[in-house]
């Protein structure tokens, strides 16, 4: 049974076990660290995953790793009634789809929910601190969480990972960066990136800066056909 909710994709058990909903992040509350502010809608969104779950019976479902460094269970939430939590939050807009190469269970199905959400303008993607980023405006979003639509100018590959780069001038414009294991697991997919030249994509990912604005691709899910 769920005992409480830590914030929007965070939840305490009975049994003391803390569950990170895996597959998804909602907006983030500061919870006492220095120098952070809560995210817009951070509240609603710990209030909806208290709705959805504390004091119901729920199930676990690991969707790859089970467990993360910090000691938190990584699992998919049923309730006994099979309401699936994470799918509830992306469905009502309360949180993005956020996965890892180690745990990439249902990410089509999230995907979708998140899809849906935007279209109809649910929840944080009526926030412009949520909205999809184009690739001119991404100076001030350094050390963010970002999703990022454009279209692929040129790809290289350098030294075994690939570079698509969104300008003219890689030393400067938006870049995504696929190391070796990301190719790997794209290949595994049928997926080459090299054959993205000239595609309009999204990706999401953490913003770092490295000869411009660049996000790195550690699997698949990350990258997608623009909506």
């Amino acid at each position: 049974e769920v005992r409480e909710a830590v914030d929007g994709d965070t939840v305490i058990l009975g049994d003391g076990r803390q569950v990170r909903l895996v597959g998804i992040q909602a907006p983030k509350l500061a919870l006492g660290r220095k120098n952070f502010k809560d995210w817009p809608l951070a509240g609603e969104s710990k209030r909806a995953v208290e709705a959805l779950s504390v004091g119901k019976r729920v199930a676990l479902r690991p969707g790859g790793t089970p467990m993360d460094r910090h000691g938190r269970v990584l699992a998919h939430l049923y309730r006994d009634d099979g309401v699936w939590v994470q799918g509830e939050m992306l469905r009502t807009g309360m949180a993005r789809v956020y996965t890892f190469p180690d745990n990439r269970a249902l990410a089509a199905e999230m995907v979708a929910l998140e899809a849906e959400a935007r279209a109809a303008r649910r929840g944080i993607w009526a926030h412009p601190f949520y909205a999809v980023r184009g690739v001119e405006e991404l100076k001030n979003d350094i050390g963010t969480f970002q999703i990022v639509a454009g279209r692929v100018v040129d790809a290289a590959k350098v030294k075994g990972a690939v570079y698509l780069n969104f300008g003219a001038d890689w030393r400067t414009d938006f870049t995504l960066r696929l190391d070796g294991p990301a190719l790997k697991m794209f290949r595994a997919e049928g997926i080459d990136p090299m054959a993205l030249k000239g595609a309009t994509v999204e990706a999401r990912g953490w913003l770092r800066f490295q000869n411009g604005p660049m996000i790195e691709i550690s699997h698949p899910e990350q990258l997608s056909p623009a909506r």
